[in-house]
């Protein structure tokens, strides 16, 4: 997640337990924090606090604020624990999306090994009064999300443990409280792809290692962010990244 105030990137370092912070301005890697609960997916807020995904033994959703203290928005769903937040996005009514797969909790890699409390694995949201609903159960291990520009349409992916993974779309209701019309819209990955919003691929960008994230930083927006397995890429484009 990248902040233009700072010039900085932050990204998780999972198996090591730790945030790591990449400087625009001098190229230096440092560590954010440590440890980090098995920080995964991070985001920003509206007003610009971190908002992360924790998996370990915590399994839930934190906000940083200001002063640098920890805001617990979500660990539980009907008094039930998380399974293992993994990825996450803040809508421009400061509700916040997340996905809630196993990954996490399978093993010692990503976290600890625990049995799941839910039922599904399902896509969260948080409403600006605390309030925790989910908006989609049907899928398995959902991962990374994101809206569309214009907050239409939500987009998800399916982990089924094949390769391939699928990106399904979802249209969110007027209201911003649900989505219908599942509709698969990608079926196979392969690196960093670019697709138009029909599911067409435009563009294909070739790294020597497997990509598990990016974002769009730098001073115009322009400079892409890619988190692979032990590296991260950075790309001037000509496109900007949505606001």
């Amino acid at each position: 997640m990248y902040f233009p105030e700072g010039g900085h990137l932050l990204v998780s370092d999972i198996p090591n337990n730790r945030i790591m912070k990449y400087s625009e301005k001098d190229g230096s890697f440092s560590v954010f924090r440590s440890p980090a609960n098995y920080a995964n997916g991070n985001t920003r807020d509206r007003q610009g606090r971190l908002v992360t995904c924790e998996h370990s033994v915590t399994r839930r959703i934190t906000r940083t604020e200001k002063d640098g203290k920890l805001t617990v928005l979500a660990d539980s769903f009907e008094g039930k624990r998380l399974n293992a937040p993994n990825d996450i996005v803040v809508k421009s009514d400061d509700s916040v999306w997340f996905t809630d797969p196993l990954f996490g909790i399978n093993g010692e890699w990503e976290g600890s090994r625990a049995k799941p409390e839910q039922a599904t694995t399902n896509v969260y949201r948080i409403g600006s009064d605390g309030k925790v609903t989910a908006v989609i159960t049907e899928l398995v291990n959902p991962n990374g999300l994101a809206f569309s520009p214009d907050e239409k349409k939500l987009y998800v992916v399916e982990w089924k443990g094949t390769p391939n993974r699928s990106i399904w779309s979802y249209d969110v209701s007027a209201d911003g409280l649900s989505v219908s019309n599942k509709t698969k819209l990608i079926e196979s990955l392969d690196g960093v792809m670019v697709f138009n919003p029909h599911g067409k691929p435009m563009a294909h960008v070739r790294l020597p290692k497997r990509c598990a994230n990016l974002c769009f930083g730098g001073p115009k927006n322009n400079r892409l962010y890619m988190a692979s397995c032990h590296s991260v890429y950075a790309w001037y484009v000509e496109a900007h990244g949505a606001t």
